[in-house]
């Protein structure tokens, strides 16, 4: 491959700068350039849904040529980013020393944060309010990564949870089983619950307890106003139920 077609050639040869200039004027520009940082939750804005985070690295930066650690600033208002489409959302409690990752846009988010991008099927995208680019001001908190000393417990590698940190509380969903784990379980209707199976277990080590306001049908039969054919006096057995 020959260098004479500029093949091989460094950007530094190409632009015919010497390493040592090629090199600081990259250093400016990384620099001033911010893509992704991890952050620490100090403040979760629930109305607004947005966290002030502390970026969760100290920078490197030059001062008289010295090299010296300088913390980011606290960064405000940082829209969080969930699952959500289709009128759907999955929320979560986020909680001050949550962890995060900031990513930061191309462009300055502003307008669009203001004015969002139209309803569904008409969408318009706003006007850049202002001209930076990758700024410290511009980032959106991605919510769901860790670092080591956080891991989870018991990770299962068979199946998808929704589960508490320390697995206490949690929906487990295998290839042919799904499993609720929790000291308490409530399921509320405003319609009809229904609940289907070859064979319906309901087991308590304490109490069960069936209450249909007065109309608990089981069998086709209201179980308070049903009535049994053949009774006997005495201590004979009473017929089935009618």
């Amino acid at each position: 491959m020959s260098t004479t077609q500029g093949y091989g050639l460094t950007i530094s040869e190409r632009i015919g700068a010497s390493p040592s200039r090629f090199h600081k004027l990259e250093e400016a520009i990384n620099r001033r350039l911010r893509v992704a940082i991890p952050g620490i939750v100090q403040s979760f804005n629930a109305a607004k849904q947005t966290v002030t985070v502390l970026p969760a690295l100290n920078e490197e930066v030059r001062i008289g040529g010295v090299p010296t650690k300088r913390p980011l600033p606290l960064l405000a208002d940082v829209p969080v980013v969930l699952p959500r489409a289709g009128g759907f959302t999955l929320t979560l409690p986020i909680e001050p020393g949550d962890e995060c990752l900031v990513v930061f846009a191309d462009m300055s988010v502003d307008s669009w944060w203001q004015q969002g991008a139209g309803s569904a099927g008409a969408s318009q995208p706003q006007d850049q309010a202002t001209t930076r680019r990758h700024d410290l001001s511009d980032g959106f908190a991605i919510m769901g990564c860790w670092s080591q000393p956080r891991v989870l417990p018991s990770y299962s590698t068979s199946s998808a949870q929704l589960r508490k940190d320390d697995g206490t509380v949690k929906i487990d969903v295998a290839a042919n089983q799904v499993t609720v784990t929790a000291q308490t379980v409530q399921v509320n209707a405003s319609g009809q619950a229904t609940v289907s199976g070859s064979t319906v277990n309901v087991t308590g080590s304490a109490q069960v307890n069936v209450s249909g306001s007065g109309n608990t049908i089981i069998e086709g039969r209201n179980f308070l106003t049903h009535t049994h054919s053949g009774v006997q006096s005495g201590g004979s057995t009473s017929g089935p139920v009618v």
